[in-house]
């Protein structure tokens, strides 16, 4: 009896296993397959998206402007 129970365990678990691993593969298509969302600025004043370069700024060492007063 033990050995048919483990049996039927294993086969459940494999069974799954693949299941959820052909989920996982379909949702991942799904997702990696979606139109991007654009930002609204990226678009002209017909509604066309925009064909030149985004300028896009990144500030680094932003503890920099800020002062902190030291009091030690």
């Amino acid at each position: 009896m033990l050995a048919l129970t483990l049996t039927i365990s294993t086969l459940v678990s494999v069974l799954f296993f693949c299941v959820g691993g052909v989920i996982g593969w379909i949702a991942r298509e799904n997702i990696m397959t979606k139109q991007m969302n654009y930002h609204p600025e990226m678009f002209d004043n017909h509604g066309n998206l925009i064909p030149d370069e985004i300028i896009a700024f990144r500030f680094e060492n932003s503890e920099e402007l800020y002062d902190y007063d030291d009091e030690d």
